[in-house]
């Protein structure tokens, strides 16, 4: 990435970074082999950061939704938290800020659709908070997930219903007595990664797949696959 493009990137998050190597770091993807070299110097891929931004968004989206939705209880917030950090909304904000256009990758990921993946995006959008708070500090980092945040979390004016509670509901009024059942089928992509397959059943030999890069997010899709067909 030239310097152009990094001060590119730079302009739309809204910060000049004293450290543009943090920024370099969240927009390099594990498949560089780790290690991304420029002018002689070794720059880390986005895991680290991405780990930190995780908390940092976390933590601005649950202050901003205890003061917004100030009659609403703790499962009411915790499903529009869900609703705010999942890698959807990420990814949609990534979009937004044309992340895919500067992230750095092998050539064999990146001819495989990586700069389009919903995962990497996320992962990458995660990482550049993180940047952006280490480089600026918590305000700075607030600033930019109010921006692209704020609207989402103020059209949440009912909570969400996630869909394995939404099916549940289901199983309880037409198949009293009974549970759904979530299975692992499948399990793939490497370990920084992966990519699971959650089957669930219920009775009558009634099953759906989903996927996601963690087991819960697969069940969420099984679930809501189950709750299309039953539809």
């Amino acid at each position: 990435m030239t310097d152009s493009e990094l001060a590119a990137i730079a302009e739309r998050l809204g910060h000049t970074f004293e450290r543009p190597a943090l920024l370099r770091e969240a927009l390099t993807h594990p498949s560089t082999g780790g290690l991304a070299r420029r002018g002689g110097q070794r720059t880390g891929n986005y895991e680290r950061l991405e780990f930190l931004g995780d908390r940092v968004l976390g933590l601005v989206i649950a202050a901003y939704l205890f003061g917004q939705y100030r009659d609403a209880d703790s499962g009411h917030l915790a499903r529009r938290y869900n609703v705010l950090v999942r890698r959807e909304t990420l990814t949609e904000v990534a979009i937004q800020l044309g992340l895919g256009d500067f992230l750095m990758m092998s050539k064999s990921e990146r001819e495989t659709g990586g700069a389009e993946k919903p995962a990497i995006l996320a992962n990458a959008c995660e990482a550049v908070i993180g940047a952006l708070f280490l480089d600026g500090g918590f305000e700075v980092a607030r600033r930019l997930i109010l921006d692209h945040w704020r609207e989402m979390a103020d059209d949440l004016t009912r909570a969400p219903k996630d869909a394995k509670t939404a099916l549940q509901e289901w199983v309880h009024k037409h198949q009293a007595g009974s549970e759904p059942q979530y299975v692992v089928v499948a399990e793939a992509g490497p370990p920084h990664d992966p990519v699971f397959t959650v089957e669930v059943r219920l009775t009558g030999e009634r099953s759906s797949q989903g996927r996601g890069t963690s087991k819960r997010a697969a069940e969420q899709q099984a679930a809501a696959a189950m709750l299309a067909a039953l539809q």
